[in-house]
């Protein structure tokens, strides 16, 4: 996958990647809104550009509560959401893996975390295996936005059932008919111990 390419249809306002983004966006945004007072730790798994939530706080009222991380293997990528954070400090842009839990130790339980981009290029298990992992990552309360494409066979349902299996209640799913599948869910259960040492997944050539 050529994913400098791939980003290139952020830019296309009639692409369905684009359309995506409003709604991970969207959902960031409600997410940031309903956080408690007090400070918003936020983990990007697979970041990418940032877009997802550096764009948000761009004029979010809560920016400043926000300390987030952002994890992403490719340095060029990463390079590009380090300069559209620039100003913004209490944003970290890591480049690494992002599937390796010890990328996340000192910022979990977070209030908002990150799945977007990962979903539809990892295999069922592998999904089924982050989700499982996500309380060790959210403290109570938290949102989880995740996406996943809807094109057959489509596990968006299947994830929501994961999910929820997994102590989290369902906040909003985009419509079927999307050209797009976007997810949030907020956890209700009580936060389990960040176990070191765990790669979540591993990205499949072509998409899963």
């Amino acid at each position: 996958m050529d994913w400098q390419a791939w980003h290139t249809k952020y830019d296309d306002p009639e692409s369905a990647l684009s359309r995506r983004l409003e709604a991970v966006q969207a959902q960031v945004r409600a997410a940031l809104d309903r956080a408690p007072a007090g400070p918003v730790p936020v983990i990007s798994l697979c970041a990418g550009q940032g877009r997802d939530l550096i764009d948000v706080l761009e004029d979010h009222p809560r920016r400043g509560d926000v300390q987030a991380r952002l994890v992403e293997l490719d340095p060029e990528l990463s390079a590009f959401a380090r300069e559209r954070a620039s100003g913004l400090d209490q944003v970290e842009v890591i480049t690494g893996d992002a599937s390796l839990t010890d990328q996340y130790v000192g910022m979990v339980p977070a209030e908002l975390v990150l799945l977007c981009g990962i979903f539809g290029n990892i295999t069922s298990a592998d999904i089924e295996r982050t989700v499982a992992t996500t309380p060790q990552l959210c403290r109570t309360g938290a949102t989880v936005v995740w996406t996943r494409h809807r094109d057959e066979p489509d596990l968006v349902p299947t994830v929501c059932d994961w999910f929820e299996a997994r102590g989290f209640e369902r906040v909003w799913v985009s419509a079927p008919e999307a050209d797009f599948g976007v997810g949030a869910h907020r956890f209700t259960g009580v936060p389990e111990p960040l176990v070191t040492g765990q790669s979540l997944f591993s990205f499949v050539p072509g998409g899963a």
